[in-house]
């Protein structure tokens, strides 16, 4: 606010000193203040008292005691601007002297004294009077015209402070002018007083006798108070360490998400120089295949000479452990190039975006490092057939950017593709078209050869008797992949191991492929000699038909031990390895299957046949039915096929299932035929089976011939 200063100790505010002029007024006696004072509307004293809040203050305490009328009359002319001798007010609503505002909001002098608002004028002007206020009847009265007004202001902590030290005796505000806030500033130094102990003593009044007990007491009650509040404070400190902590872990795990980061960190590649095609054994076709790959990336210019595009991909198409990754990094190997391994399933995320991210890192860190081998397993995870689903729209972005990057219009000279799946039907078409996947290798499962090359590969690395021969345990192994072989020598080794042996001899591999084709032995289980004698016969009945049966497998063993799931088991391993079979071979495999229920209905009856022979017959059954419906073995129904029975009518579905009875009704009179026409045999095999529980090829031969067998 405005201030005038009348002595050099002396500074009050404007409205003070109008204040005072208006209570000396009367004792001037001025014929003009008596004029006004006439005009003045009524109600404007009690207006003046009730918006002028601050204190009248006297001529002694301003230091004016010693003016007279006509010196103070002077002293306000020279301070106060005032109308012209020729001016006088105009009336309200024509121009004024007042000045303009154009403040959306009231002035805080308006707040304090209690101004009247104007009308709004011509887009937001305000004027500032319309009616007479205290403080404007008092300068209108001393013909000081118009007051320097501040156009808003606030009372700060630092001036109250200062106005309240200056006039300490004059009386505090009321509270309805001071906030609470402003209250708790100005009083914040003053404190709280605090009681002693011994005006506490006195207070309550405790007798001298007790005092020191008191006194005691309230110091121990302190002390542990202090100890209470010092563990609280070291909790509070521990908690916010550990929450700290906690947050730094989390935002540290957040940072490294998919979802904030979209890729994992850059690529690093592999170098295969320790594994080349001589430690890939049984699959020679498919080494032939991928030489040539081999031979470009080591000189690319003797392809590119005559012309030629260097091959982009490299499809592997086989069963499971066959040798697909075994193969693709003996090219990095035999290459001696970079090698980068990523499984399909790493690009299926759920966040939107990752996937394609990743492909493209993986594409951009290999064309730095070319000529190079990006090795896909399980292809079919992220190749898969593009279809529109309205559950996942953006599913299809991730397989898009590997066709773009394996064939787009940015070339990634040098980079070889090498893509496994175990199901080429699953691939997108336009994934395996040429110019993405150049060539399609096949790595079938091992022949006869080619599993003696894997176990003598894997027999070399353990401690083997000499005279095992690994050919006599190849043919024993049909449809053995590599990764079986391998898992067969490792079970022997182990079972040696077990057993105390120095080395792994014919009887810990002959147990370790009973263990993988017919499950671990179960000699826990206890059965007794009624479920025993029914399960030898079952079981030799299926021997017995096997023997007999033209065309049939041969019988590699024989056991009612309880493996895996089942109380007993017949093994039959064909000579040679099957690319195809046939009808006879067919027949010969539904017979053997229906030997053991054939076995339990001619020993027991047909009210004592069990559930042993259910998946006798679904295999049996499936067989049948694979022979009318997809292989032509059926001459009421030709050589058509029948791939999906939904589709088809009553008529060829009712005569589908006529000729699958029929092949099975068939199969199983002539199991009963041959069973009855060997009962001895039957019943010495059954009896020997009892006995030493586990028969081999060779003492099922020797019961079934009628000699005796050596003793255990």
């Amino acid at each position: 606010m405005f201030s005038l200063t009348a002595q050099p100790q002396v500074t009050v505010p404007l409205s003070h000193l109008i204040n005072i002029l208006h209570s000396v007024k009367s004792t001037v006696g001025s014929s003009s203040s008596a004029t006004h004072k006439s005009r003045k509307p009524k109600g404007h004293a009690s207006d003046s008292e009730l918006h002028c809040a601050e204190p009248m203050w006297n001529l002694r305490e301003l230091g004016f005691s010693d003016l007279g009328a006509l010196q103070l009359e002077e002293l306000v002319n020279h301070v106060l601007p005032r109308w012209s001798s020729q001016e006088a007010p105009l009336p309200m609503g024509a121009q004024t002297a007042w000045r303009t505002s154009h403040l959306s909001t009231h002035s805080f002098f308006y707040n304090k004294h209690g101004f009247s608002c104007g009308t709004m004028l011509m887009s937001g002007t305000v004027f500032s009077r319309q009616h007479l206020s205290p403080l404007q009847s008092v300068c209108t009265e001393l013909q000081h015209w118009p007051v320097w007004v501040q156009s808003r202001g606030f009372k700060t902590l630092k001036s109250k402070t200062r106005r309240l030290q200056s006039a300490s005796d004059r009386p505090l505000e009321s509270e309805g002018f001071t906030p609470s806030f402003m209250k708790g500033f100005l009083t914040r130094d003053k404190g709280i007083e605090v009681e002693n102990l011994d005006s506490l003593l006195k207070n309550k009044n405790i007798p001298d006798g007790q005092q020191d007990a008191f006194k005691r007491g309230f110091a121990e009650g302190f002390l542990k108070a202090q100890a209470l509040t010092q563990r609280t404070q070291d909790s509070l400190r521990r908690t916010r360490l550990i929450l700290l902590v906690l947050l730094l872990v989390g935002l540290y795990g957040i940072s490294k998400t998919p979802f904030i980061s979209g890729l994992d960190s850059a690529v690093d590649p592999v170098q295969m120089k320790n594994v080349t095609f001589e430690h890939v054994k049984g699959v020679d076709e498919a080494k032939n295949e991928l030489q040539e790959v081999v031979e470009f990336l080591k000189n690319p210019q003797k392809f590119t000479v005559l012309g030629g595009k260097l091959p982009k991909g490299v499809l592997l198409i086989g069963p499971p452990g066959t040798g697909k990754t075994l193969m693709a990094r003996a090219v990095a190997g035999e290459a001696d190039v970079p090698f980068y391994y990523a499984s399909g399933s790493e690009f299926d995320e759920m966040f939107v975006g990752v996937g394609a991210s990743r492909i493209r890192n993986l594409f951009r860190e290999a064309k730095a490092n070319a000529p190079c081998v990006i090795f896909i397993d399980e292809l079919d995870s992220v190749g898969g057939k593009r279809i529109e689903s309205p559950m996942h729209p953006y599913s299809r972005q991730t397989i898009n950017q590997l066709l773009a990057e394996m064939d787009g219009f940015k070339p990634n000279e040098g980079v070889i593709i090498i893509g496994a799946t175990n199901f080429p039907e699953a691939l997108d078409n336009a994934l395996i078209r040429p110019g993405r996947f150049d060539m399609q290798v096949t790595v079938p499962k091992p022949d006869v050869r080619g599993r003696t090359e894997i176990l003598n590969w894997y027999l070399k690395k353990i401690k083997v008797d000499p005279a095992i021969e690994a050919n006599i345990i190849a043919r024993g192994t049909v449809g053995f992949s590599g990764a079986d072989l391998e898992n067969l020598v490792n079970q022997a080794a182990l079972k040696a191991a077990v057993d105390g042996k120095d080395m792994v001899t014919l009887k810990e591999l002959e147990f370790a492929k009973d263990k993988i084709l017919m499950g671990p032995e179960r000699r826990s289980a206890e059965i007794d000699d009624r479920n025993k004698q029914i399960t030898a016969y079952h079981e030799s009945g299926h021997a017995i038909v096997a023997y007999y049966t033209k065309d049939a497998m041969p019988i590699n063993k024989a056991t009612i031990m309880p493996r895996g799931p089942s109380l007993g088991h017949v093994s039959m391993l064909p000579e040679n390895d099957r690319w195809s079979e046939t009808r006879s071979q067919l027949l010969a495999q539904m017979d053997v299957s229906m030997g053991g229920r054939v076995a339990e209905e001619i020993m027991f009856g047909q009210e004592y046949i069990t559930t042993g022979a259910s998946s006798d017959f679904d295999s049996a059954t499936k067989i049948a039915k694979l022979m009318v419906t997809r292989f032509g073995m059926c001459e009421k129904l030709g050589v058509m096929t029948y791939t999906d029975m939904t589709t088809q009518s009553p008529e060829t579905q009712s005569a589908v299932e006529h000729e699958i009875r029929v092949l099975l009704k068939d199969s199983y009179e002539r199991a009963k035929a041959l069973l009855k026409s060997h009962a001895k045999e039957h019943k010495n095999l059954a009896d020997a089976l009892l006995m030493y529980e586990t028969l081999d090829a060779k003492e099922i031969q020797l019961v079934l011939e009628g000699k005796t067998l050596e003793t255990r």
